[in-house]
């Protein structure tokens, strides 16, 4: 890695870092009721507020569904701006593939819904899993190049170039490059607002 790569990853380790820390302590909740909302464990949580870890992209989505937040705001304070322009070389590289495959965080939303919009790139051979994100929870990906094999459910659906697939992500999905040559594809997530509980499957109106 690079010295500005590195960083950049220390940088979204520790802005991830303090907002952890300073929405659990807007909502009084301990290690351990986070632990319990998130599925996430107290030792990683330990290690995510003291800057320690570079946590995935699926443990970053248990921790921002809790609190009832998209990841954007897990990574940055959110600015009240009118307009906000970003390149794609300032948006974090939240998951990277074995052979080189990236996924970049562009943008995220929080109101009235949580949305996010997202660069992937996969490279031959590349399979990302992705658990179950919140009840309501809605994926909609439109292949730039190459083509990709969507996994909903235990059914596989391929997608080419120009074409859209949108479905349900509350539950097992993944996304895999079965090819030969790369793929690139945007992908929108819609989540309903509100935080999530996962020892009860419910969601509850968010704390400002």
């Amino acid at each position: 890695m690079t010295e500005a790569g590195a960083d950049r990853v220390g940088a979204v380790t520790a802005a991830v870092a303090r907002q952890v820390r300073d929405l659990r302590a807007a909502r009084g909740w301990s290690f351990e009721e986070l632990a319990g909302r998130s599925g996430v464990s107290k030792g990683m949580l330990v290690q995510i507020e003291g800057a320690r870890t570079n946590p995935s992209v699926g443990t970053l989505c248990r921790v921002a569904d809790a609190f009832g937040v998209n990841i954007a705001q897990l990574l940055e304070p959110a600015e009240e701006q009118a307009v906000k322009i970003t390149s794609a070389a300032q948006a974090p590289v939240l998951w990277q593939g074995e052979h080189g495959g990236t996924a970049r965080l562009l943008s995220g939303l929080g109101e009235p819904d949580l949305v996010e919009l997202w660069d992937w790139q996969l490279v031959p051979g590349e399979d990302h899993r992705s658990a179950d994100h919140p009840r309501g929870t809605r994926e909609v990906l439109h292949v730039l190049t190459g083509s990709v094999v969507v996994r909903v459910d235990g059914q596989d659906h391929g997608v080419r170039a120009g074409e859209t697939i949108e479905f349900h992500a509350d539950r097992e999905h993944g996304y895999r490059n079965d090819t030969t040559e790369p793929a690139r594809l945007m992908m929108v997530t819609v989540t309903p607002s509100g935080e999530w509980d996962r020892r009860t499957r419910s969601r509850r109106p968010r704390q400002e």
